[in-house]
């Protein structure tokens, strides 16, 4: 039998005839028998014992994708994680094993039907693509434990807490949809409560909550009266938001169709609604005038200059930035969210209008199961008054 020859791989010797070892460096190699079988094989030393992965044959696998194989073992075998774990996984999804990647992606289409925007299995996707699928996204969804959740969180924990929170909670959620489904067997490893907070600080304790920047009720007028000095559609979609305490999504999504006229009413159907249920908005004399001087067309109330589309969710943002506002503005740190907590704090500090009043308002559901229970009325005519006076506050409040 001839001796096996070994030297480095080009692309004028992969046609040898065996047998032979072609080396093309990073640990990969391509084997040729006696009988001229083929075979590229990824070779690696981990925790003292050398190891190979038999990465198929030519020419269904290519150089490249031989390459870019090797490649993503060596980023495994850096981050101490073997790569025959990788290798193994790949063939059981092959043969129709739930990894959790393919769980991740079964649970997204699932929900994606309740989520009110396609942003969210995007932001989904990215989320699982950058953090969870490096270190297990190829492995059966069972194999996955409280060390591989925390693998994933740990690092970012303290340094990016917002997000690795909610990672760790798309990974309860995915690994809730597999249990369910009988593809993993509780208990869930990724649960805060019982598990991962006996290994990682509280949230609350390394990062306080970010809300959403409020203007003071008090500079609202004199914000008000630089606003109506501009005609822009951004400029009449904040104020209308402004007046109606409402959300962004909310106002620039608002249509023709949900202004009632006779009955001075905005009407969101609850499928644009934070919370599913229908709201319905007492509109103000200053609202209902606003409106008066909006573009006459047959669909939306603040229409984009793009053709049978609404203004931008940005649109209010940027406008306020232009104006001097926003995280980096040198007129305070505000945005148009931020005028619902603004509506707020003025019911509480300067109204005697009840709670619930301003609650309802704001859409918020109440908290309160029994309360909620009683409280079967929206209170719309009891929040026309609140509303009323809250207009003539943003246009005649004395700054301070």
């Amino acid at each position: 039998m001839a001796a096996t020859r070994t030297y480095q791989l080009t692309t004028k010797n992969m046609d040898e005839n065996g047998p032979a070892r072609l080396y093309d460096g990073g640990g990969l190699w391509l084997f040729i028998s006696d009988n001229n079988t083929r075979h590229w094989v990824f070779q690696y030393r981990i925790s003292g014992m050398e190891n190979e992965i038999d990465l198929g044959s030519p020419p269904k696998v290519t150089l490249h994708q031989a390459r870019e194989q090797a490649k993503l073992y060596r980023a495994l075998k850096t981050r101490g994680i073997d790569p025959k774990h990788q290798h193994e996984a790949e063939q059981q999804s092959d043969a129709g094993i739930w990894t959790f990647d393919r769980c991740a992606e079964a649970y997204i289409e699932a929900k994606s039907h309740e989520w009110t925007s396609k942003k969210h299995a995007q932001q989904w996707r990215a989320t699982i693509r950058t953090y969870c699928s490096p270190v297990f996204g190829q492995l059966p969804v069972d194999q996955i434990d409280v060390d591989l959740v925390l693998e994933v969180i740990d690092p970012i924990w303290c340094t990016k807490t917002e997000t690795a929170s909610r990672v760790r909670g798309r990974i309860e959620n995915i690994l809730s949809w597999a249990i369910v489904r009988g593809f993993h067997e509780g208990p869930n490893p990724a649960i805060w409560r019982g598990f991962i907070e006996h290994v990682l600080p509280s949230k609350n304790k390394i990062a306080q909550s970010r809300h959403h920047p409020a203007m003071p009720h008090h500079r609202v007028a004199a914000f008000m009266e630089e606003l109506v000095s501009k005609t822009s559609i951004s400029a009449l979609a904040l104020q209308f938001l402004i007046l109606t305490a409402a959300r962004t999504g909310e106002v620039i999504g608002a249509s023709w169709s949900e202004i009632d006229r006779q009955t001075q009413t905005w009407i969101i159907p609850a499928s644009r609604m934070k919370a599913k249920r229908k709201h319905r908005v007492s509109l103000s004399s200053r609202a209902l005038a606003l409106l008066d001087n909006l573009p006459a067309t047959d669909g939306w109330l603040f229409p984009s200059l793009r053709k049978d589309r609404h203004i931008s969710n940005m649109a209010m943002l940027k406008l306020m930035r232009d104006m001097g506002y926003g995280v980096k503005g040198n007129r305070g740190p505000y945005v148009p969210h931020g005028f619902r907590s603004t509506f707020r704090d003025w019911c509480a500090e300067r109204t005697d209008y009840p709670r619930e009043l301003a609650e309802s308002a704001l859409a918020h559901v109440l908290k309160n199961k029994v309360e909620a229970a009683y409280q079967r009325s929206d209170l719309l005519e009891k929040r026309r008054p609140l509303m009323h006076d809250w207009a003539d506050y943003c246009f005649t409040a004395t700054p301070k």
